[in-house]
């Protein structure tokens, strides 16, 4: 099937983020009105803030998303279940978590199991996003975190947590769309700033792209300064 390659139909793969510890209640507002005028599919925003965003765009089509325990990962799984939770009562659709990679890297792969699990369904009905910092594992780690998050639950597969960790690649999302059963799908994650990058990741399986350059992606700016 042949993608239509314009401004609007790029959008519409976009989470476009905002997340930052001195984030304000007006860079909310600036962020969901131009989440609104370019037509993304959701607004990425701190847990603090989804209620005003979920105001903001409620009936608009441009959803709410979210996260949990982002950048480290080393919150306890009662601290992320009630997170998980709060987030949804707050308006969160969609929430990318942050995996425990600690525990998997110890080996403590019941612990590991659990946890997802546990986050999981706390997340109902929001749909989850497992962040599987793919460039700080091993291709046999790579393999069994990939496999163990889908056995989770988790809609969908993310590439790694943002740039911090690593650009997202063509290769690594191929990657996870070969392992990615029916029903689980793809999110790419990681210094996504310009349109020609952003449809690469879409080609190799991608089907959504979050970055913090959303609108310099589609309007050809340079405003942004990478990708959640």
């Amino acid at each position: 099937m042949t993608v239509k390659r314009d401004r609007a139909a790029l959008a519409r793969y976009i989470q476009a983020t905002l997340i930052a510890n001195d984030v304000t209640e007006e860079d909310i507002v600036a962020h969901c009105k131009a989440c609104l005028e370019y037509g993304f599919q959701a607004a990425m925003v701190p847990g603090r803030w989804v209620p005003l965003a979920r105001k903001l765009l409620q009936g608009s089509g441009v959803r709410v998303a979210s996260f949990i325990d982002f950048p480290l990962g080393c919150m306890s799984t009662a601290g992320r279940v009630a997170e998980a939770r709060a987030l949804v009562e707050a308006g969160a659709q969609e929430i990318d978590v942050m995996i425990p990679l600690g525990l998997f890297k110890s080996g403590k792969l019941d612990e590991f199991r659990a946890d997802l699990e546990a986050v999981v369904r706390a997340a109902r009905p929001a749909e989850t996003k497992a962040m599987l910092e793919l460039p700080l594992l091993a291709p046999g780690e790579r393999e069994r975190v990939v496999e163990m998050a889908v056995a989770a639950g988790f809609d969908w597969l993310k590439n790694a947590s943002g740039g911090a960790v690593g650009v997202a690649t063509p290769e690594d999302i191929r990657f996870l769309r070969e392992r990615a059963p029916a029903g689980v799908r793809v999110k790419a994650s990681g210094g996504i700033k310009t349109a020609a990058q952003a449809w690469e990741l879409i080609d190799a399986g991608a089907e959504l792209l979050g970055t913090s350059s959303a609108v310099a992606i589609v309007t050809g700016g340079s405003e942004g300064q990478g990708s959640y």
